[in-house]
Protein backbone atom coordinates (compact mmCIF):
# COMPACT_ATOMS: atom_id res chain seq x y z
CA UNK A 1 0.00 0.00 0.00
CA UNK A 2 2.85 2.28 0.46
CA UNK A 3 4.06 1.98 -2.83
CA UNK A 4 1.20 2.73 -4.33
CA UNK A 5 0.72 6.25 -2.53
CA UNK A 6 4.11 6.98 -2.25
CA UNK A 7 4.21 7.16 -6.28
CA UNK A 8 1.48 10.61 -6.50
CA UNK A 9 -0.05 8.58 -9.48
CA UNK A 10 -3.63 7.82 -10.10
CA UNK A 11 -5.15 5.29 -7.44
CA UNK A 12 -8.29 2.92 -7.64
CA UNK A 13 -10.13 2.17 -4.21
CA UNK A 14 -11.88 -1.59 -4.72
CA UNK A 15 -14.63 -2.84 -2.80
CA UNK A 16 -14.60 -6.60 -1.95
CA UNK A 17 -17.59 -8.24 -1.54
CA UNK A 18 -17.61 -10.10 1.31
CA UNK A 19 -21.43 -11.54 2.04
CA UNK A 20 -21.45 -10.05 5.57
CA UNK A 21 -21.80 -6.45 5.44
CA UNK A 22 -25.00 -5.21 5.26
CA UNK A 23 -25.85 -3.15 1.50
CA UNK A 24 -27.43 -0.29 3.94
CA UNK A 25 -24.14 0.47 5.33
CA UNK A 26 -22.02 0.21 1.98
CA UNK A 27 -25.02 2.49 0.33
CA UNK A 28 -24.04 4.89 3.53
CA UNK A 29 -20.42 4.45 2.83
CA UNK A 30 -20.41 5.50 -0.62
CA UNK A 31 -22.71 8.68 0.28
CA UNK A 32 -21.08 10.25 3.24
CA UNK A 33 -17.33 9.44 2.61
CA UNK A 34 -17.32 9.39 -1.28
CA UNK A 35 -19.99 11.45 -1.86
CA UNK A 36 -22.76 9.54 -4.22
CA UNK A 37 -26.02 10.16 -4.58
CA UNK A 38 -28.61 8.00 -3.19
CA UNK A 39 -29.36 6.34 -6.71
CA UNK A 40 -25.30 5.87 -7.55
CA UNK A 41 -24.89 4.34 -3.76
CA UNK A 42 -27.68 1.93 -5.18
CA UNK A 43 -25.95 1.17 -8.39
CA UNK A 44 -22.79 0.79 -7.11
CA UNK A 45 -23.93 -2.06 -4.18
CA UNK A 46 -25.63 -3.95 -7.06
CA UNK A 47 -22.50 -4.18 -8.92
CA UNK A 48 -20.66 -5.34 -6.14
CA UNK A 49 -23.01 -8.26 -5.71
CA UNK A 50 -23.13 -8.88 -9.49
CA UNK A 51 -19.11 -9.06 -9.85
CA UNK A 52 -17.56 -9.45 -5.98
CA UNK A 53 -16.53 -5.95 -6.21
CA UNK A 54 -16.35 -3.08 -7.65
CA UNK A 55 -13.59 -0.36 -8.33
CA UNK A 56 -14.20 3.69 -7.54
CA UNK A 57 -11.89 6.01 -9.02
CA UNK A 58 -9.31 6.42 -10.04
CA UNK A 59 -8.24 9.67 -7.92
CA UNK A 60 -5.24 11.19 -7.21
CA UNK A 61 -3.14 9.65 -4.58
CA UNK A 62 -3.62 11.91 -1.95
CA UNK A 63 -7.71 11.94 -2.33
CA UNK A 64 -7.16 7.85 -2.59
CA UNK A 65 -5.41 7.83 1.14
CA UNK A 66 -7.82 10.32 2.51
CA UNK A 67 -10.67 8.78 1.41
CA UNK A 68 -9.38 5.18 2.05
CA UNK A 69 -8.66 6.32 5.90
CA UNK A 70 -12.42 7.68 6.62
CA UNK A 71 -13.96 4.57 4.83
CA UNK A 72 -11.66 2.68 7.31
CA UNK A 73 -12.42 4.30 10.63
CA UNK A 74 -15.91 4.09 9.60
CA UNK A 75 -16.09 0.23 8.97
CA UNK A 76 -13.91 -0.57 12.08
CA UNK A 77 -16.15 1.62 14.35
CA UNK A 78 -18.89 -0.04 13.26
CA UNK A 79 -17.73 -3.78 13.42
CA UNK A 80 -17.96 -4.83 9.79
CA UNK A 81 -15.51 -6.98 7.61
CA UNK A 82 -15.73 -4.74 4.47
CA UNK A 83 -12.51 -5.14 3.02
CA UNK A 84 -10.97 -1.70 0.45
CA UNK A 85 -7.98 -2.23 -1.41
CA UNK A 86 -5.99 0.19 -3.56
CA UNK A 87 -4.20 -0.21 -6.60
CA UNK A 88 -2.21 1.92 -9.10
CA UNK A 89 -4.35 3.49 -12.06
CA UNK A 90 -3.17 4.57 -15.35
CA UNK A 91 -5.05 8.27 -15.95
CA UNK A 92 -6.45 11.00 -13.97
CA UNK A 93 -9.92 12.46 -14.00
CA UNK A 94 -9.95 16.61 -13.65
CA UNK A 95 -12.18 16.43 -10.88
CA UNK A 96 -10.90 14.06 -7.83
CA UNK A 97 -14.04 12.55 -7.40
CA UNK A 98 -15.88 11.93 -10.47
CA UNK A 99 -13.43 13.45 -12.96
CA UNK A 100 -15.33 15.49 -14.87
CA UNK A 101 -13.41 17.92 -17.03
CA UNK A 102 -14.24 21.35 -15.63
CA UNK A 103 -13.47 21.09 -11.66
CA UNK A 104 -14.93 24.51 -9.99
CA UNK A 105 -12.44 24.74 -7.13
CA UNK A 106 -10.27 23.71 -4.81
CA UNK A 107 -11.45 21.89 -1.52
CA UNK A 108 -9.75 21.22 2.17
CA UNK A 109 -11.50 18.16 3.04
CA UNK A 110 -10.00 15.59 5.38
CA UNK A 111 -6.92 17.30 5.49
CA UNK A 112 -6.09 17.37 1.87
CA UNK A 113 -6.90 20.17 -0.50
CA UNK A 114 -9.04 18.50 -3.51
CA UNK A 115 -10.56 19.87 -6.93
CA UNK A 116 -14.36 19.09 -6.92
CA UNK A 117 -16.91 19.69 -10.03
CA UNK A 118 -20.25 21.55 -9.04
CA UNK A 119 -22.10 18.32 -8.72
CA UNK A 120 -19.17 16.76 -6.09
CA UNK A 121 -18.80 20.02 -4.47
CA UNK A 122 -22.72 19.88 -3.53
CA UNK A 123 -22.14 16.03 -2.57
CA UNK A 124 -19.28 16.80 -0.38
CA UNK A 125 -21.46 19.34 1.64
CA UNK A 126 -24.38 16.90 1.90
CA UNK A 127 -22.32 14.30 2.97
CA UNK A 128 -21.68 16.35 6.03
CA UNK A 129 -24.66 15.85 7.49
CA UNK A 130 -24.94 11.89 7.01
CA UNK A 131 -21.14 11.94 8.62
CA UNK A 132 -21.86 10.66 12.61
CA UNK A 133 -20.84 13.68 14.80
CA UNK A 134 -18.07 11.04 15.98
CA UNK A 135 -16.37 10.61 13.04
CA UNK A 136 -14.86 14.17 13.73
CA UNK A 137 -12.04 14.26 16.28
CA UNK A 138 -10.95 17.79 15.75
CA UNK A 139 -12.85 21.12 15.34
CA UNK A 140 -10.90 21.59 12.04
CA UNK A 141 -12.31 18.72 11.04
CA UNK A 142 -16.18 19.52 11.48
CA UNK A 143 -15.44 23.07 10.28
CA UNK A 144 -13.73 22.37 7.21
CA UNK A 145 -16.68 19.37 6.08
CA UNK A 146 -19.29 22.31 6.89
CA UNK A 147 -17.58 25.11 4.98
CA UNK A 148 -16.51 22.56 2.06
CA UNK A 149 -15.77 25.12 -1.31
CA UNK A 150 -15.93 28.27 1.41
CA UNK A 151 -12.04 29.38 1.50
CA UNK A 152 -11.27 30.45 4.88
CA UNK A 153 -10.38 33.78 3.56
CA UNK A 154 -14.52 34.05 2.85
CA UNK A 155 -15.60 33.06 6.05
CA UNK A 156 -16.01 35.99 8.48
CA UNK A 157 -17.16 36.29 12.06
CA UNK A 158 -18.79 38.47 14.15
CA UNK A 159 -19.32 37.81 18.22
CA UNK A 160 -21.54 39.28 20.76
CA UNK A 161 -20.74 39.19 24.48
CA UNK A 162 -23.28 38.81 27.38
CA UNK A 163 -22.24 39.59 31.60
CA UNK A 164 -21.27 35.76 32.84
CA UNK A 165 -24.69 36.34 35.52
CA UNK A 166 -27.03 36.02 32.96
CA UNK A 167 -25.60 32.75 31.75
CA UNK A 168 -28.95 31.04 32.45
CA UNK A 169 -30.91 33.43 30.30
CA UNK A 170 -28.28 33.12 27.63
CA UNK A 171 -28.63 29.16 27.67
CA UNK A 172 -32.12 29.32 27.26
CA UNK A 173 -31.83 31.77 24.59
CA UNK A 174 -29.38 29.17 22.57
CA UNK A 175 -31.54 25.87 23.46
CA UNK A 176 -34.21 27.69 21.74
CA UNK A 177 -32.92 29.25 18.63
CA UNK A 178 -30.49 26.28 17.64
CA UNK A 179 -32.68 23.30 18.67
CA UNK A 180 -31.63 21.57 15.33
CA UNK A 181 -28.33 22.21 14.08
CA UNK A 182 -26.62 19.42 11.50
CA UNK A 183 -24.09 18.47 14.82
CA UNK A 184 -23.45 19.85 18.01
CA UNK A 185 -20.35 19.34 19.64
CA UNK A 186 -18.49 20.44 22.76
CA UNK A 187 -15.12 21.40 22.64
CA UNK A 188 -11.87 20.71 24.81
CA UNK A 189 -9.96 23.70 26.28
CA UNK A 190 -6.50 22.97 26.50
CA UNK A 191 -5.89 26.70 28.16
CA UNK A 192 -8.35 27.61 30.59
CA UNK A 193 -7.07 30.93 30.42
CA UNK A 194 -7.75 31.84 26.54
CA UNK A 195 -10.83 32.62 25.00
CA UNK A 196 -11.91 29.91 22.49
CA UNK A 197 -12.85 31.49 18.83
CA UNK A 198 -14.20 30.18 15.42
CA UNK A 199 -10.65 31.57 13.71
CA UNK A 200 -8.72 28.53 16.79
CA UNK A 201 -11.29 26.25 16.30
CA UNK A 202 -10.13 26.16 12.35
CA UNK A 203 -6.34 25.48 13.35
CA UNK A 204 -4.62 22.72 12.01
CA UNK A 205 -1.90 22.16 14.48
CA UNK A 206 -0.53 19.97 16.95
CA UNK A 207 -2.79 22.34 19.66
CA UNK A 208 -5.82 21.75 17.57
CA UNK A 209 -8.75 22.26 19.76
CA UNK A 210 -10.32 18.39 20.19
CA UNK A 211 -14.06 17.60 20.00
CA UNK A 212 -15.04 16.56 23.24
CA UNK A 213 -18.52 15.43 25.40
CA UNK A 214 -20.24 18.70 26.19
CA UNK A 215 -19.68 19.86 29.77
CA UNK A 216 -22.70 21.64 31.71
CA UNK A 217 -22.63 23.45 34.95
CA UNK A 218 -26.15 23.70 36.79
CA UNK A 219 -26.84 27.30 37.59
CA UNK A 220 -29.63 28.10 40.58
CA UNK A 221 -32.48 30.56 38.99
CA UNK A 222 -34.94 29.84 42.27
CA UNK A 223 -36.76 27.48 40.92
CA UNK A 224 -37.27 23.55 41.69
CA UNK A 225 -34.85 22.49 38.77
CA UNK A 226 -31.52 24.19 38.19
CA UNK A 227 -30.51 25.41 34.40
CA UNK A 228 -28.11 23.34 32.77
CA UNK A 229 -25.18 25.72 31.17
CA UNK A 230 -22.60 24.53 28.95
CA UNK A 231 -19.34 25.51 29.21
CA UNK A 232 -18.58 25.53 25.63
CA UNK A 233 -20.35 24.16 22.53
CA UNK A 234 -20.12 24.41 18.45
CA UNK A 235 -23.04 24.21 16.55
CA UNK A 236 -23.06 23.65 12.47
CA UNK A 237 -26.23 24.63 11.22
CA UNK A 238 -27.76 25.74 7.92
CA UNK A 239 -30.86 28.04 6.24
CA UNK A 240 -32.04 27.28 3.44
CA UNK A 241 -29.51 29.35 1.29
CA UNK A 242 -26.29 29.05 3.94
CA UNK A 243 -24.67 27.20 6.21
CA UNK A 244 -23.06 28.52 9.34
CA UNK A 245 -21.36 27.72 12.91
CA UNK A 246 -22.28 29.34 16.05
CA UNK A 247 -19.69 28.82 19.04
CA UNK A 248 -20.70 29.29 22.62
CA UNK A 249 -17.33 30.28 24.93
CA UNK A 250 -16.27 32.62 27.72
CA UNK A 251 -14.38 35.22 27.76
CA UNK A 252 -12.11 35.33 30.90
CA UNK A 253 -10.49 37.97 32.38
CA UNK A 254 -8.31 38.13 35.65
CA UNK A 255 -10.46 38.10 39.10
CA UNK A 256 -13.52 39.52 36.62
CA UNK A 257 -17.10 37.86 36.29
CA UNK A 258 -16.38 35.26 32.88
CA UNK A 259 -18.44 37.09 29.60
CA UNK A 260 -20.28 34.85 27.85
CA UNK A 261 -19.45 35.23 24.27
CA UNK A 262 -21.15 33.83 21.04
CA UNK A 263 -19.50 34.06 17.84
CA UNK A 264 -21.37 33.45 14.38
CA UNK A 265 -18.94 32.25 11.60
CA UNK A 266 -20.82 32.86 8.38
CA UNK A 267 -20.02 32.87 4.13
CA UNK A 268 -19.27 36.31 3.31
CA UNK A 269 -21.63 38.40 1.60
CA UNK A 270 -24.87 40.17 1.65
CA UNK A 271 -26.64 36.76 2.32
CA UNK A 272 -24.31 36.51 5.49
CA UNK A 273 -24.20 39.50 6.69
CA UNK A 274 -27.99 39.43 6.49
CA UNK A 275 -28.30 36.06 8.31
CA UNK A 276 -25.92 37.80 11.49
CA UNK A 277 -27.68 40.42 12.17
CA UNK A 278 -31.18 38.93 12.34
CA UNK A 279 -29.78 35.83 14.48
CA UNK A 280 -28.29 38.23 17.05
CA UNK A 281 -31.58 40.57 17.31
CA UNK A 282 -33.22 36.91 17.78
CA UNK A 283 -30.54 35.78 20.15
CA UNK A 284 -31.18 39.27 22.25
CA UNK A 285 -34.84 38.94 22.39
CA UNK A 286 -34.68 35.37 23.30
CA UNK A 287 -32.19 36.34 26.09
CA UNK A 288 -34.69 38.98 26.91
CA UNK A 289 -37.69 36.96 26.79
CA UNK A 290 -36.10 33.73 28.78
CA UNK A 291 -37.22 35.44 31.92
CA UNK A 292 -34.80 33.12 34.38
CA UNK A 293 -34.80 35.77 37.19
CA UNK A 294 -37.80 38.15 36.91
CA UNK A 295 -39.95 38.13 39.63
CA UNK A 296 -36.92 36.97 42.12
CA UNK A 297 -34.76 38.43 45.19
CA UNK A 298 -30.80 38.99 43.76
CA UNK A 299 -27.56 40.09 44.54
CA UNK A 300 -24.30 39.45 42.55
CA UNK A 301 -21.72 37.10 44.03
CA UNK A 302 -18.11 38.01 45.39
CA UNK A 303 -18.65 42.07 45.39
CA UNK A 304 -16.76 42.89 48.60
CA UNK A 305 -14.86 45.82 46.66
CA UNK A 306 -14.41 48.72 44.87
CA UNK A 307 -13.77 47.30 41.09
CA UNK A 308 -16.57 46.09 39.86
CA UNK A 309 -16.08 42.38 39.92
CA UNK A 310 -18.54 39.88 40.02
CA UNK A 311 -18.81 35.92 39.69
CA UNK A 312 -22.57 35.38 39.22
CA UNK A 313 -25.91 35.57 40.79
CA UNK A 314 -27.71 34.45 43.86
CA UNK A 315 -31.11 33.72 44.14
CA UNK A 316 -32.33 34.55 47.71
CA UNK A 317 -35.36 32.39 49.01
CA UNK A 318 -37.16 34.71 51.42
CA UNK A 319 -40.47 33.60 53.21
CA UNK A 320 -43.07 35.77 52.58
CA UNK A 321 -43.58 38.66 54.64
CA UNK A 322 -47.37 39.34 55.98
CA UNK A 323 -48.67 42.59 56.81
CA UNK A 324 -49.11 41.60 60.98
CA UNK A 325 -45.40 40.75 61.40
CA UNK A 326 -44.36 44.38 60.51
CA UNK A 327 -44.39 45.64 63.16
CA UNK A 328 -44.41 49.08 63.08
CA UNK A 329 -46.66 52.39 64.28
CA UNK A 330 -49.82 52.37 62.00
CA UNK A 331 -49.26 55.85 60.00
CA UNK A 332 -45.58 54.17 59.18
CA UNK A 333 -47.17 51.49 57.77
CA UNK A 334 -49.89 53.47 55.78
CA UNK A 335 -47.36 55.74 53.95
CA UNK A 336 -45.42 52.47 53.47
CA UNK A 337 -47.86 51.07 51.51
CA UNK A 338 -49.02 54.50 49.57
CA UNK A 339 -45.54 55.35 48.30
CA UNK A 340 -44.90 51.76 47.83
CA UNK A 341 -47.65 49.31 47.20
CA UNK A 342 -50.51 51.20 45.92
CA UNK A 343 -47.85 53.88 43.80
CA UNK A 344 -47.07 50.38 41.99
CA UNK A 345 -50.41 49.16 41.72
CA UNK A 346 -51.22 52.84 40.39
CA UNK A 347 -48.23 52.91 37.73
CA UNK A 348 -49.90 52.02 34.24
CA UNK A 349 -52.37 54.71 35.41
CA UNK A 350 -49.90 57.26 36.14
CA UNK A 351 -48.34 56.34 32.62
CA UNK A 352 -50.93 57.67 31.16
CA UNK A 353 -51.53 60.81 32.90
CA UNK A 354 -47.97 61.58 31.85
CA UNK A 355 -46.29 61.24 35.24
CA UNK A 356 -43.50 59.52 35.98
CA UNK A 357 -43.11 55.63 36.94
CA UNK A 358 -39.60 55.63 39.27
CA UNK A 359 -39.45 56.19 42.22
CA UNK A 360 -36.96 57.11 45.29
CA UNK A 361 -38.01 55.96 49.08
CA UNK A 362 -35.26 56.36 51.78
CA UNK A 363 -35.81 53.97 55.04
CA UNK A 364 -34.09 55.53 58.03
CA UNK A 365 -33.71 55.08 61.90
CA UNK A 366 -31.69 53.56 64.76
CA UNK A 367 -30.11 50.17 64.30
CA UNK A 368 -32.03 47.28 64.99
CA UNK A 369 -35.69 49.15 64.56
CA UNK A 370 -36.97 46.58 61.34
CA UNK A 371 -35.65 48.03 58.34
CA UNK A 372 -34.42 44.93 56.71
CA UNK A 373 -37.52 43.12 57.99
CA UNK A 374 -39.42 46.11 56.30
CA UNK A 375 -37.62 45.65 52.80
CA UNK A 376 -38.34 41.77 53.02
CA UNK A 377 -42.16 42.86 53.52
CA UNK A 378 -41.75 44.94 50.54
CA UNK A 379 -39.80 42.17 48.00
CA UNK A 380 -42.14 39.47 49.24
CA UNK A 381 -45.36 41.27 48.53
CA UNK A 382 -44.18 43.40 45.18
CA UNK A 383 -46.42 41.21 42.28
CA UNK A 384 -43.79 40.00 39.57
CA UNK A 385 -41.23 42.90 41.24
CA UNK A 386 -37.13 41.52 40.85
CA UNK A 387 -35.91 42.66 43.64
CA UNK A 388 -31.63 43.64 43.73
CA UNK A 389 -30.03 44.08 47.02
CA UNK A 390 -26.80 46.01 47.25
CA UNK A 391 -24.76 46.31 49.74
CA UNK A 392 -22.71 49.07 51.07
CA UNK A 393 -19.94 47.34 49.46
CA UNK A 394 -20.75 46.39 46.44
CA UNK A 395 -21.67 49.83 45.27
CA UNK A 396 -18.80 49.08 42.95
CA UNK A 397 -21.10 47.54 40.89
CA UNK A 398 -23.66 49.49 40.56
CA UNK A 399 -23.55 49.10 36.75
CA UNK A 400 -23.98 45.88 36.95
CA UNK A 401 -26.81 45.88 38.86
CA UNK A 402 -28.74 48.99 36.98
CA UNK A 403 -28.11 46.66 33.72
CA UNK A 404 -30.06 43.70 35.77
CA UNK A 405 -32.37 46.66 36.71
CA UNK A 406 -33.30 47.69 33.16
CA UNK A 407 -33.57 43.99 32.06
CA UNK A 408 -35.56 42.35 34.56
CA UNK A 409 -37.97 45.87 35.32
CA UNK A 410 -40.98 45.91 37.21
CA UNK A 411 -37.50 45.67 39.82
CA UNK A 412 -36.80 47.14 43.33
CA UNK A 413 -32.71 48.10 43.49
CA UNK A 414 -32.21 47.94 47.71
CA UNK A 415 -29.11 49.68 48.71
CA UNK A 416 -28.88 48.84 52.35
CA UNK A 417 -26.50 51.60 54.87
CA UNK A 418 -25.99 53.68 51.93
CA UNK A 419 -24.65 56.52 54.56
CA UNK A 420 -21.29 54.28 53.98
CA UNK A 421 -20.65 55.90 50.88
CA UNK A 422 -22.03 59.54 51.91
CA UNK A 423 -18.87 60.14 53.77
CA UNK A 424 -17.70 63.92 53.42
CA UNK A 425 -14.46 64.22 51.44
CA UNK A 426 -12.44 65.42 54.29
CA UNK A 427 -12.67 61.85 55.84
CA UNK A 428 -10.37 58.86 55.12
CA UNK A 429 -11.79 57.41 51.84
CA UNK A 430 -14.09 60.25 51.09
CA UNK A 431 -13.46 61.21 47.97
CA UNK A 432 -13.89 57.69 46.84
CA UNK A 433 -16.79 57.32 48.35
CA UNK A 434 -18.33 60.06 47.72
CA UNK A 435 -17.63 59.46 44.12
CA UNK A 436 -19.59 56.29 44.40
CA UNK A 437 -22.44 58.08 46.04
CA UNK A 438 -22.33 60.66 43.20
CA UNK A 439 -22.61 57.32 40.59
CA UNK A 440 -25.47 56.61 42.19
CA UNK A 441 -27.61 59.82 42.28
CA UNK A 442 -26.35 60.14 38.68
CA UNK A 443 -28.39 56.25 37.89
CA UNK A 444 -31.39 57.79 39.32
CA UNK A 445 -30.78 60.73 37.30
CA UNK A 446 -30.13 58.88 33.94
CA UNK A 447 -33.36 56.46 33.72
CA UNK A 448 -35.98 57.27 31.86
CA UNK A 449 -39.59 58.62 33.24
CA UNK A 450 -41.61 55.66 32.52
CA UNK A 451 -39.12 53.05 33.91
CA UNK A 452 -40.48 51.04 36.31
CA UNK A 453 -37.50 51.15 39.05
CA UNK A 454 -38.43 52.23 42.68
CA UNK A 455 -35.19 52.72 44.80
CA UNK A 456 -34.76 52.23 48.74
CA UNK A 457 -32.41 53.34 50.37
CA UNK A 458 -31.81 52.77 54.38
CA UNK A 459 -29.46 54.53 56.41
CA UNK A 460 -28.84 54.17 60.38
CA UNK A 461 -27.34 57.87 59.77
CA UNK A 462 -29.50 60.35 57.80
CA UNK A 463 -27.52 63.54 58.69
CA UNK A 464 -24.95 61.94 56.66
CA UNK A 465 -27.02 62.18 53.56
CA UNK A 466 -28.88 65.40 54.18
CA UNK A 467 -26.10 67.54 52.24
CA UNK A 468 -26.01 65.50 48.86
CA UNK A 469 -29.67 64.68 48.93
CA UNK A 470 -30.71 68.34 49.55
CA UNK A 471 -27.92 68.67 46.46
CA UNK A 472 -29.86 67.00 44.20
CA UNK A 473 -33.72 67.37 44.68
CA UNK A 474 -36.22 64.47 43.12
CA UNK A 475 -33.77 61.87 43.71
CA UNK A 476 -36.00 60.74 46.74
CA UNK A 477 -39.54 60.78 46.75
CA UNK A 478 -40.48 59.74 50.32
CA UNK A 479 -38.41 59.59 53.08
CA UNK A 480 -39.78 57.39 56.09
CA UNK A 481 -38.75 56.49 59.45
CA UNK A 482 -38.37 53.36 60.78
CA UNK A 483 -38.84 54.41 64.65
CA UNK A 484 -38.07 52.67 67.73
CA UNK A 485 -41.21 50.67 68.60
CA UNK A 486 -43.94 52.33 70.59
CA UNK A 487 -45.62 50.45 73.71
CA UNK A 488 -48.28 48.96 71.55
CA UNK A 489 -45.34 47.97 69.49
CA UNK A 490 -43.31 46.66 71.74
CA UNK A 491 -46.50 44.45 72.99
CA UNK A 492 -46.70 42.82 69.79
CA UNK A 493 -43.05 42.22 69.36
CA UNK A 494 -42.93 40.67 72.85
CA UNK A 495 -45.94 38.14 71.90
CA UNK A 496 -44.09 37.65 68.13
CA UNK A 497 -40.65 37.03 69.86
CA UNK A 498 -42.57 34.83 72.53
CA UNK A 499 -45.18 32.83 70.61
CA UNK A 500 -43.78 29.31 72.12
CA UNK A 501 -43.42 31.15 75.86
CA UNK A 502 -46.97 30.64 78.18
CA UNK A 503 -46.96 34.12 78.94
CA UNK A 504 -49.41 35.68 81.29
CA UNK A 505 -50.93 39.56 80.41
CA UNK A 506 -49.37 41.03 83.60
CA UNK A 507 -45.84 39.35 82.77
CA UNK A 508 -46.45 40.93 79.01
CA UNK A 509 -46.84 44.04 79.89
CA UNK A 510 -44.35 44.19 82.84
CA UNK A 511 -41.90 44.06 79.94
CA UNK A 512 -43.46 46.22 77.50
CA UNK A 513 -43.20 48.93 80.52
CA UNK A 514 -39.37 48.09 81.31
CA UNK A 515 -38.55 48.31 77.94
CA UNK A 516 -39.15 51.59 76.66
CA UNK A 517 -36.98 53.23 74.38
CA UNK A 518 -35.28 49.91 72.88
CA UNK A 519 -35.29 48.50 69.40
CA UNK A 520 -37.09 45.12 68.02
CA UNK A 521 -33.47 43.39 67.37
CA UNK A 522 -33.51 43.94 71.58
CA UNK A 523 -36.83 42.73 72.23
CA UNK A 524 -36.05 39.88 70.59
CA UNK A 525 -32.70 39.09 71.97
CA UNK A 526 -34.57 39.67 75.06
CA UNK A 527 -37.14 37.04 74.62
CA UNK A 528 -34.68 34.26 74.00
CA UNK A 529 -33.19 34.98 77.53
CA UNK A 530 -36.66 34.90 79.28
CA UNK A 531 -37.13 31.28 77.80
CA UNK A 532 -33.68 30.70 78.77
CA UNK A 533 -34.29 31.45 82.21
CA UNK A 534 -38.03 29.70 81.98
CA UNK A 535 -36.10 26.52 81.22
CA UNK A 536 -33.27 26.70 83.65
CA UNK A 537 -35.83 27.60 86.64
CA UNK A 538 -38.81 25.09 85.67
CA UNK A 539 -38.46 24.23 82.39
CA UNK A 540 -39.97 26.60 80.19
CA UNK A 541 -43.42 25.85 81.90
CA UNK A 542 -44.01 29.12 83.23
CA UNK A 543 -42.22 32.73 82.63
CA UNK A 544 -42.49 35.03 85.85
CA UNK A 545 -41.42 38.43 86.49
CA UNK A 546 -37.70 37.17 88.08
CA UNK A 547 -37.26 35.90 84.77
CA UNK A 548 -37.91 39.34 83.02
CA UNK A 549 -35.13 41.23 85.87
CA UNK A 550 -32.58 38.82 85.48
CA UNK A 551 -32.50 39.18 81.78
CA UNK A 552 -32.71 43.01 81.60
CA UNK A 553 -30.14 43.44 84.19
CA UNK A 554 -28.29 41.28 82.17
CA UNK A 555 -28.36 42.78 79.04
CA UNK A 556 -28.68 46.43 80.12
CA UNK A 557 -26.75 46.66 82.94
CA UNK A 558 -24.31 43.70 83.87
CA UNK A 559 -22.62 43.79 80.52
CA UNK A 560 -21.89 47.54 80.89
CA UNK A 561 -22.34 50.31 78.42
CA UNK A 562 -21.01 48.68 75.39
CA UNK A 563 -23.30 45.89 76.01
CA UNK A 564 -26.17 48.17 76.01
CA UNK A 565 -24.90 49.91 72.71
CA UNK A 566 -24.21 46.70 70.51
CA UNK A 567 -28.13 44.83 71.80
CA UNK A 568 -29.50 48.58 71.24
CA UNK A 569 -30.50 49.00 74.75
CA UNK A 570 -32.38 52.24 75.83
CA UNK A 571 -30.49 55.33 75.29
CA UNK A 572 -28.60 56.79 78.29
CA UNK A 573 -28.62 53.49 80.07
CA UNK A 574 -25.90 52.49 81.35
CA UNK A 575 -24.29 49.88 84.03
CA UNK A 576 -25.26 50.28 87.63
Amino acid sequence: MHDVFSDDGPVRLFFHDDDETPLEFMRNLLRTVFGKSRKEAIAVTARIEAQNGFACGPYPATVAKALLESAQQLIRSNGHPLLITASAADAARPCDLCGALEPVTDVFLIRRTVCLCGNCLISARASSENLPSEEFRYAFMALDWHFAGTPRNQIMTRSRQFPGHMRADVQIAIDRLFDAPIHFFGIHEQHRYETLAIASLMENSRNAPPIAPPQYHDVDVGEPESVKCLTNGLWLCQTEELRYAVLLSYHRDYQTEPGLRIELAVPAGAAGNALMQRTFAELEAAVHAARSYRGKILSLEDGANYHGRSRGLTVHRLPTVARDVVILPERTLRLLDRNVLDFVESRDLLRKLGQSTRKGILLYGPPGTGKTHTIRYLATNLPNHTTLIITAEQVGLLGAYMSLARLLQPTVVVIEDVDLIARDREDVGGPCEESLLNKLLNEMDGLKEDCDILFVLTTNRPEELEGALAGRPGRIDQAIEVPLPDEAGRGKLIRLYGRGLPLEPPVIDAAVQRTAGVSAAFIKELMRRIAQASIARGGGQDVTAEDIDGALNEMLFDGGRLNVKLLGGAQGMSAG
